[in-house]
């Protein structure tokens, strides 16, 4: 009962502070851009597109998104209330995927996608992976200038092998690689099975490290450990 009027706090939140209607622009620029480019050049750059940014905004935004938690004392209400961490992290994850789904479903459309499915599928198992990333490194920042330094390395290991896979520019083992999965699913190649499951691995060991973070976080509450 407590997780549906969580998830749709999370959701008004984030259309409080802008999200959405970030999104809504920035989903105009890029159908823009992908229907200014050369019949040829449409399918890859859409693939790109989604992966590195609807797929990845957990990673970009949860910074700023914890931050504001924190400044306007609510994640101290969530240490005291019945809420359990692993409904704050669900919420998280289900509503920053529910936006990245929707754009990239736009754009796919747009694009005369290969399938529909196989692109939302690695849309979401990007966007899990990238929110879950997003919350381990906000719960062990305090500005927002850490948070983007902080980020650097997962951005490096994370889009740099799937741009160079998307390019067939890496070595056929690598297949197996989550992030190189992900990339094939967005952009409808077929994708290895072992990768895939390493990739559902990768999110549970993630999902487990932001629980505890974010439990962490809850206990360390105004400087003192509740």
């Amino acid at each position: 009962m407590r997780f549906k009027p969580l998830l749709l706090w999370d959701m008004k939140f984030q259309t409080r502070y802008g999200f959405y209607l970030l999104y809504g622009f920035l989903t105009v620029f890029y159908l823009v851009l992908l229907l200014s480019l050369p019949l040829s050049w449409k399918e890859n750059a859409a693939a790109i597109l989604i992966y590195s940014d609807p797929a990845a905004m957990g990673l970009f935004f949860m910074g700023a998104i914890i931050l504001l938690e924190k400044s306007q004392r609510v994640t101290s209400f969530f240490a005291v209330s019945p809420l359990r961490v692993i409904e704050y992290v669900c919420s998280k994850v289900l509503s920053l995927s529910a936006i990245g789904m929707l754009v990239a479903t736009i754009l796919a459309v747009a694009t005369n996608c290969r399938s529909l499915p196989l692109l939302l599928l690695g849309t979401f198992l990007s966007s899990v992976m990238f929110t879950l990333s997003g919350v381990i490194i906000a719960t062990k920042i305090t500005s927002l200038n850490q948070f983007i330094l902080a980020t650097v390395p997962v951005e490096i290991i994370a889009f740099v092998p799937a741009v160079l896979h998307l390019f067939k520019m890496t070595p056929a083992c690598l297949r197996i690689y989550p992030a190189n999965v992900c990339m094939d699913l967005i952009a409808g190649r077929d994708f290895s099975l072992m990768g895939f499951i390493l990739a559902i691995v990768l999110i549970v060991v993630l999902f487990v490290a932001a629980y505890k973070c974010v439990g962490k976080m809850w206990q360390n509450q105004g400087g003192v450990k509740l």
